[in-house]
């Protein structure tokens, strides 16, 4: 304990209870200018401040409380008063005396007490001492965080501080950690690309740290944090060369199983994919060969051992003597020529067909062929299919492929723009500058109506291509997104969630074994009667000259629209639809509502899986009758959810508003969320990566990925408007928010004061007696129940102990307050303050909540 002088001794204790006591009333102006007053009166500030966190509670928290309030007004009284800071041994002896403090405050308070205690200026031996120590006692968070602070990275060992951060899926803090050092940047890539060779063992890590658990890493997540470092810092791919393995090999796997699973991908196709995927790369050759005896058979595989000239001893048993057969059969070619899929001539006959003819698919390739049919698209009445091809990526690093082709369909006749030419670097600024007026013009004319089927993504990516084009957002104007259409014509009755989930479990085993159309291709096939035909989809679409068959699916994919839009106008009822439906989809979509998608497709343009996606997201109960285009409105007493363990502040905020929620515990996995929402028929709130392997364990809509970088309140209100969820005065604060209980014991003051005063006083006064109970208080409301008779600590009949020890002393003699509200699950005790008319004022615009009226905790305010 630090030397104090007499009046020291005494002061702390006082000065913290008169702040205490103004900090009751929440009268913030007044608590500032006592603590200014305190502070100047102390002659040790800084060891009064210690001694009071050490005593006062609940400050170690992000929310308000008195503690952060007196560290963030010390830290300004010291910017005031600079005289008289401490120094030597004693400002050592504090600074000693801090670190305990600061291993388990709120990060909103580091920074502060850093200042007051001058830890930048303190010995860094003295610094790396009390940091290793919060390692070594497994506060790995705790230790990360304070290097950071205290810009102690560089001597600090990088596999030491981030392995474990890697385990808790800490990439945040991984990140900051590096964050100003490149060659700490450098040493961690160097470090998680050895955990992607060939043959590594997560156990040889784990025996370094025997606290972790391997079976927790999560090779995906790491993966993709890898190329999002590279990119972020700028960092060589050299570096990783396992991961980048990886991630082609993942491409590998996916186009075989495009090719010979889903059977949806040209053999032209197919080989380009491959050969730009392995390119000169042994490894990859390889792995090509091995997963093609398994998928796509021996022939195959024995044809690309061939053309990459493999090693016998490096492929299977069963290669080596086909690949023989086949020199004996034939010469070698410059590429391998696997036998074409069985079947393809059969699905081309089976699809959608353009009902144009070939000379009415116009290629425009330069700004003059465009102005030339240009009044055509333009003309007032004009309805316009509109899609956008583009090369596929695969997650890439690096690779920003630009839209390469835009379809324009109208009655008559298909226009493809070879964007790849009208905006070829040489290019004229004069003709750039027209092509972005054109599309502006047609984006933007009301009096043509533009057609498509998950536009936003392609809108997004011709932003990327036409920068100038994203600030055309907020004007677009009179389009209809086929999607939207789409889901409600599959939603059928929103009643019946149960039929729905069978049938799109169905829907998914299908296309498992790849067998089911989705997407535009569904639509199509709901609507015409025969699906597209896919298999040109993930062409190279910046390969030129286009071939003939990629021409006429990009004709197809736009024109099939107009086709899809006029048979739903002319039958609207025979698809649970009305006009007044379309009207009020097409209302949805006229004003601005691009996005930046939230990662790059894997396929071009309308890509499978962004459709997928797109499709699984709809939720059953979001939209009202499909003939009616009013949305249903769910009432609060209705919405029961469960929180993932990520987003607990949203479901206290939740609770708050009436919303039925349990909240998973810090300790508890992921996966409990879905157990708990199959079981009582609970939406699962979640955010990150659970989203995805939640999504898929219960009911569609049923999984919702709220915006972690959002605030708790504006997250509630995010649900709140996607489920239409429709909050009224009455539910506000009906619900414990620590417990959920929705039941409430109502106590009248004077019973509330006697309830403390035999608290404090069990024996009465001088030894006394206990008074004698008083009589039960009743809420008609709610409960008959008072709370049990006799000393000790009142108790609910239930036998459940009140915690009236939270009650503030200054509460009860507050005139205004009538009685007290006793939560009948967990026993915590409300009141009805100046909080509930802040919620409702915060809350009013976005909920159009009544401006007066209502109750809190049961009772009228």
């Amino acid at each position: 304990m630090l030397e104090a002088s007499g009046s020291q001794d005494r002061e702390p204790k006082p000065l913290l209870q008169s702040l205490q006591s103004v900090w009751e009333t929440r009268n913030m102006n007044k608590l500032k200018q006592e603590m200014e007053v305190g502070f100047s009166a102390l002659d040790d500030p800084w060891t009064w401040l210690l001694e009071a966190l050490e005593v006062c509670g609940g400050w170690r928290g992000k929310g308000p409380s008195l503690g952060a309030l007196l560290v963030k007004g010390l830290q300004q009284w010291c910017t005031k008063h600079p005289e008289g800071q401490p120094s030597g041994l004693k400002l050592r002896k504090l600074q000693a005396r801090l670190f305990p403090l600061l291993a388990e405050c709120h990060a909103n308070l580091l920074d502060p007490l850093i200042g007051i205690y001058h830890l930048h200026a303190a010995d860094r031996d003295f610094l790396l001492g009390h940091v290793n120590h919060l390692y070594h006692k497994g506060k790995f968070k705790e230790a990360a965080v304070l290097g950071i602070k205290l810009e102690l990275q560089p001597d600090l060992e990088l596999e030491k501080m981030c392995v474990p951060l890697l385990f808790q899926e800490r990439m945040d803090l991984v990140e900051a950690f590096v964050e100003s050092h490149p060659d700490l940047q450098q040493q961690l890539l160097l470090l998680l690309d050895t955990w992607f060779a060939p043959d590594f063992q997560i156990t040889d890590v784990a025996r370094k740290f025997p606290c972790l658990k391997p079976e927790k890493v999560n090779h995906r997540l790491l993966n993709r944090t890898v190329f999002r470092f590279l990119d972020k810092f700028q960092l060589d791919p050299a570096l990783c060369p396992n991961v980048v393995n990886q991630r082609h090999l993942s491409t590998l796997k996916y186009l075989i199983y495009k090719r010979f699973r889903e059977k949806t991908m040209t053999e032209e196709n197919w080989t380009d994919h491959v050969q730009v995927t392995v390119q000169g790369n042994r490894w990859l050759q390889e792995q090509l060969v091995h997963l093609l005896v398994h998928h796509g058979g021996l022939q195959a595989a024995a044809r690309w051992g061939l053309h990459y000239g493999l090693p016998k001893e490096s492929l299977p048993r069963s290669v080596p003597e086909e690949m023989e057969r086949l020199r004996q059969q034939e010469s070698r070619e410059d590429a391998p020529e696997p036998a074409r899929s069985p079947g393809e001539g059969r699905r081309k006959a089976q699809c959608y067909g353009l009902p144009l003819p070939r000379e009415q698919i116009l290629f425009l390739s330069t700004w003059e062929a465009l102005q030339e049919h240009k009044e055509c698209l333009l003309k007032a009445g004009q309805i316009v299919g509109l899609d956008m091809e583009w090369r596929p990526s695969f997650g890439v690093l690096g690779s920003k492929p630009r839209v390469s082709l835009v379809q324009l369909a109208v009655r008559d006749r298909v226009f493809l723009l070879d964007m790849l030419a009208l905006l070829r670097p040489e290019g004229a600024q004069e003709e750039e500058e027209a092509l972005d007026q054109f599309f502006r013009e047609l984006f933007a004319d009301p009096n043509v109506t533009k057609l498509g089927y998950g536009m936003h993504g392609d809108l997004a990516q011709l932003a990327k291509s036409l920068p100038t084009f994203s600030a055309m957002e907020k004007q677009l104007c009179n389009f209809l997104d086929l999607l939207k259409v789409h889901k409600v014509i599959r939603k059928g009755s929103p009643g019946d969630l149960q039929k729905v989930d069978a049938e799109r479990s169905e829907v998914r085993g299908r296309r498992a074994r790849g067998l089911a159309e989705r997407g535009l291709s569904l639509l199509v096939q709901e609507v015409l009667g025969s699906p597209l035909d896919k298999a040109e989809q993930l062409s190279d679409w910046e390969k030129r000259p286009l071939r003939e068959e990629q021409l006429l699916y990009a004709a197809s994919d736009a024109y099939c629209l107009l086709e899809v839009y006029a048979k739903l106008l002319e039958d609207p009822a025979s698809f649970g639809l009305s006009p007044e439906t379309l009207a009020f989809l097409m209302g949805r979509t006229e004003s601005a509502e691009v996005q930046q998608p939230g990662g790059q497709s894997a396929a071009a343009g309308d890509s499978p899986r962004q459709e997928e996606e797109e499709e699984e997201d709809w939720d059953p109960t979001s939209v009202g009758t499909p003939s009616i285009p009013t949305p249903v409105v769910t009432p609060v007493q209705d919405f029961r959810v469960v929180c993932d363990n990520m987003l607990q502040g949203l479901g206290r905020h939740l609770r708050c508003l009436g919303v039925d929620v349990r909240i998973l515990e810090n300790a508890d996995d992921h996966r409990k969320a879905a157990e708990i929402a199959r079981q009582e028929g609970r939406v699962i709130l979640t955010s990150g990566l659970p989203y995805q392997t939640l999504r898929s364990q219960v009911g569609e809509g049923r999984c919702f990925r709220v915006d972690c970088a959002q605030r708790a309140k504006e997250q509630a209100l995010q649900v709140l408007e996607h489920f239409r969820v429709q909050v009224t005065l009455a539910d506000i604060f009906s619900r414990c928010q620590a417990c959920n209980c929705n039941q409430y014991l109502k106590v009248s003051r004077e019973t509330m004061a006697h309830l403390v005063k035999v608290r404090s006083h069990p024996t009465g006064e001088e030894g006394a007696a206990p008074e004698s109970s008083p009589p039960p208080a009743t809420d008609p409301g709610r409960s008959t129940e008072g709370p049990g008779e006799g000393g000790g600590p009142p108790r609910l009949p239930n036998g459940l102990q009140l915690q009236i020890e939270a009650l503030p002393p200054g509460v009860l003699t507050q005139e205004e307050l009538s009685c007290f509200y006793c939560c009948k699950s967990c026993g915590k005790v409300f009141w009805e303050g100046s909080h509930f008319g802040r919620v409702v004022a915060q809350l009013r615009g976005a909920l159009d909540l009544p401006e007066s009226g209502g109750r809190l905790y049961g009772a009228p305010v």
